[in-house]
């Protein structure tokens, strides 16, 4: 930790709500880089994601916690686990919902959670830039009858309407506390996880609606190599043999291309460059087996 002037504060917030609504962007805009990967496909955020926003004053920890859902398998009851368990011990909570989506029976069960809470609950309405303004204060009053919230804030954390307030009202209400990261620090996460994490990006991005929820990435080794690149070696696991052909493409050019993006953004991630190696491995049913997801980094003790 570091030493701070005695009127420095300091806390932990995390990030709840539904599949989608857009918590992964929120995180990246306010830690200023991508530290949480990005996609239109629900259940994208698996581990609960650490974000760091600092300024001379205040240092806020956000955790980005997977979109809770109804769980089909033990992947899903881990990622619901994983959000719900950001729920203790923090100073602050914000429920993040879509002005795009009705309220559902996913956001009720979710404020039920909430009322077992005894940290203050922001209301974070997200992306309301993709609706007509008059559509606002109709959200806002279904929700404000369902809990007694902190304060409300619409935002677009696209395009980053209102998340200055909301942070400095977060950072007003915080305990004075200890700087627990250094400035200029932004995650806590190894490399080898964002890098995990971006290739599952590029896939997500590049393959049918199958494949998101049935694909993991493993980070076999990081190293130089005698080129002085930065050598990294990862297998992406899928359930099906049919998958593997979905990832790979006709002769290797939908794997080809994943990797591309993927390096490109890991050089820029990492300022330097980078030889990626992936290799497409099936391993049948992995979502639902206790030892695969231990390996994969799904389980709490894991859960970086």
């Amino acid at each position: 930790m570091m030493d701070k002037a005695k009127d420095f504060k300091s806390g932990f917030v995390a990030i709840v709500g539904r599949p989608n609504v857009g918590k992964s962007t929120f995180l990246n805009r306010v830690v200023g880089q991508k530290v949480a990967i990005m996609s239109d496909k629900a259940q994208t955020t698996r581990n609960k994601i650490q974000g760091v926003f600092t300024t001379a004053d205040t240092q806020i920890v956000f955790l980005d916690t997977p979109g809770i859902h109804k769980p089909k398998n033990k992947l899903d009851e881990y990622m619901d686990n994983s959000a719900l368990s950001s729920l203790k011990e923090v100073d602050a909570v914000l429920f993040m919902v879509s002005a795009t989506e009705t309220r559902g029976a996913g956001d009720n069960y979710i404020i039920d959670q909430l009322k077992k809470v005894d940290a203050p609950v922001y209301l974070v309405i997200n992306k309301i830039d993709e609706i007509n303004p008059n559509e606002l204060l109709p959200i806002m009053d279904t929700y404000k009858r369902a809990y007694d919230w902190k304060d409300v804030f619409p935002i677009s954390a696209l395009k980053g309407n209102n998340v200055d307030d909301l942070l400095d009202d977060i950072s007003k209400n915080l305990p004075e506390g200890p700087q627990y990261y250094p400035d200029d620090q932004v995650t806590d996460h190894p490399e080898r996880f964002i890098v995990q994490e971006i290739i599952r990006e590029k896939i997500l991005e590049n393959t049918r609606q199958e494949i998101p929820h049935s694909v993991a990435v493993y980070v076999e080794g990081m190293k130089p190599n005698e080129n002085g690149k930065l050598q990294i070696e990862a297998s992406i696991i899928v359930d099906r043999v049919g998958q593997r052909g979905i990832i790979v493409g006709k002769g290797g050019a939908k794997l080809k291309y994943i990797s591309i993006g993927a390096r490109r953004e890991i050089e820029k991630l990492l300022g330097s460059k980078v030889n990626l190696k992936l290799w497409v491995r099936v391993q049948s049913g992995w979502r639902d087996k206790d030892s695969a997801l231990n390996n994969l980094g799904y389980s709490e003790k894991n859960d970086y």
